[in-house]
């Protein structure tokens, strides 16, 4: 497998959590913000919250509940959308996203973001960035009920947004959804090696990848 070749590609699948947009903001949320939240709202350490989520987090990874705000704010007592808007100003593209977009666009390659992220937070990102101005569609798994890393997302996708599987790239940092679409038939998969600007890069990947976009020929 190797990085794209832009004439064998129509359409751009594009995660948004640590590939268009930094991680940082959903890694601080999720391991600082909420747990200190919710050990004020529970009135115990941010240790013992801490440690207590920790045990939410096993056997939800993967599915649509470990994305779901809903779910979370179920599960903790408190408003996680909400939440969110507390650190809102963390929200920020990675590096040279915006050129690549553009790059896509003037190459008349269609661009699709394809999200786990619950629509309260992708509702947020754009409020804040406007990324949805920069690409042709988001779509948000909830939309379908079914995570990436489902082979049934993909089946959903297809209907509603009709793609050849074989001129179709998927760029994405999470490499059980890269497996997941590979599985599928999507030919073409990128991951990305730096998604979280505050943590080290990790380029322990079976898929080829980049650490930024400016490192793709065109």
């Amino acid at each position: 497998m190797s990085l794209p070749d832009w004439q064998q590609i129509d359409t751009v699948l594009l995660d948004m959590d640590g590939t268009l947009l930094d991680l940082h903001f959903d890694t601080y949320f999720w391991l600082t913000h909420m747990p200190k939240a919710y050990a004020d709202h529970h009135d115990m350490s941010e240790e013992d919250a801490l440690a207590e989520l920790n045990k939410s987090f096993v056997g939800l990874k993967g599915t649509l509940n470990w994305y779901c705000l809903d779910h979370w704010s179920e599960l903790t007592g408190l408003p996680i959308a909400e939440l969110k808007r507390d650190v809102e100003h963390k929200i920020g593209f990675r590096p040279h996203v915006k050129d690549f977009l553009k790059t896509l666009k003037e190459m008349g390659k269609r661009t699709v973001i394809v999200t786990n992220a619950h629509r309260d937070s992708v509702d947020l990102k754009m409020e804040h960035t406007q990324l949805d101005q920069l690409v042709d569609r988001v779509i948000s798994s909830h939309d379908y009920q079914e995570p990436k890393e489902s082979q049934a997302f993909w089946d959903h996708l297809l209907r509603e947004e009709p793609f050849d599987k074989h001129r179709t790239l998927l760029v994405d940092d999470s490499q059980a959804v890269l497996k997941s679409a590979e599985t599928w038939g999507i030919r073409w998969l990128l991951t990305i090696y730096h998604p979280d600007s505050q943590q080290p890069p990790n380029t322990d990947s079976e898929f080829p990848g980049v650490h930024h976009f400016d490192e793709l020929d065109f």
